[in-house]
């Protein structure tokens, strides 16, 4: 279904509240040949509309991140969108973690502002930006960003089995998707807290129930990992483990095996689809990232360039229970903490 008037005002509403383009700024769209481009036409309708210079690029679809560095044309894509204010990724193979991503955000005080939209389509821009009162989100999850960012130990459980423990890194700033694009941000579409932990301190079982994209999509059985030291040791399961066991050792990349992120995901309207930017928003899950760390993900470590390795996927771990240093916050997905404040926007959200 494709809601035409809808989704103009979900991109209008992302431009002019999220992003807060200001008239006369150039804005990169870009896009690939199996993502979806009514999302994409109505974005740059947005920004014209409110004064904005859109600049829509559309190549063919490469491999996601860095193992389709070959397939794009790398100077060209470098080069128009780093001369633009504003960088919107509609890709669904994605430009993100790729070289040219890398190269377009490295500099910290010169790149354009930078929203990731990959893989979105029109339903998906109508329930979770154009349905949403994005300020009480953007309150919520900066609220439990902070309160996380504060902590120092934080234990994950699911009814699947899993039971996942890590330790914060001082300094290390969580990257919490507000809602709120601000000069020199790369952000995630709201509704998500993302943190790297120490990775030496991530030990104990990851079961991934929800969603293995890339290669899988939604799993039709749990994939079940055993991680030491923050690496992923086993991968045990179904035919969907087999099949993610086979694709991660084919990159013949040791790097592959590193629990990269770990993501929380607070949208209201969220829900499994198969396209991981709202995967990773259904409400109480953890997403967690495999792979290729981004640079924004180290932002205590001054010039970083990331962790490189050939690719990246993200496993959905659905109705979470979490713990910061013994306060529960998430029961089986439903906001518990860390204080009546939280549970009280939640309801108000309609979770």
């Amino acid at each position: 279904m494709y809601y035409e008037y809808e989704t103009l005002d979900a991109c209008i509403k992302m431009f002019r509240d999220m992003i807060q383009l200001q008239p006369g700024e150039t804005v990169a769209i870009t896009t690939d040949t199996v993502s979806n481009q009514d999302i994409v036409d109505a974005a740059a309708q947005a920004c014209v509309i409110l004064g904005g210079k859109p600049l829509v690029m559309i190549i063919a679809a490469p491999e996601g991140g860095k193992a389709g560095d070959d397939d794009m044309p790398m100077k060209a894509l470098i080069d128009g969108i780093k001369a633009c204010d504003v960088w919107v990724e509609y890709n669904t193979k994605l430009i993100f973690y790729s070289t040219v991503y890398d190269k377009v955000v490295e500099d910290p005080n010169n790149r354009p502002r930078y929203l990731n939209q990959n893989g979105v389509h029109p339903d998906t821009a109508v329930r979770n930006i154009g349905k949403v009162d994005n300020r009480l989100l953007g309150e919520f999850v900066q609220g439990i960003s902070d309160y996380m960012e504060a902590g120092t130990h934080i234990r994950i459980t699911t009814p699947a089995g899993m039971d996942l423990e890590c330790d914060n890194a001082r300094g290390r700033k969580y990257t919490t998707a507000d809602g709120f694009v601000r000069k020199g941000e790369i952000k995630m579409m709201s509704g998500q807290i993302g943190w790297a932990p120490v990775f030496s301190t991530i030990n104990g079982t990851m079961v991934v129930d929800g969603v293995m994209s890339p290669p899988l999509g939604i799993l039709k059985s749990p994939i079940k990992m055993k991680i030491e030291n923050g690496f992923v040791k086993t991968i045990e399961g179904g035919a969907d483990a087999a099949a993610f066991k086979e694709w991660i050792e084919s990159f013949n990349d040791d790097m592959m095996y590193l629990v990269a992120h770990g993501g929380l995901g607070f949208g209201p309207n969220a829900k499994l689809c198969g396209d991981i930017v709202e995967d990773e928003r259904v409400w109480g899950c953890t997403e967690w990232g495999i792979g290729n760390v981004g640079p924004q993900l180290l932002n205590d470590i001054p010039g970083t360039h990331g962790i490189p390795a050939a690719s990246h996927t993200d496993g959905i771990c659905l109705n979470c229970s979490l713990w910061v240093d013994g306060v529960q916050i998430l029961d089986e997905g439903t906001v518990v903490g860390p204080t009546p404040e939280f549970v009280e926007m939640a309801r108000k959200l309609g979770r």
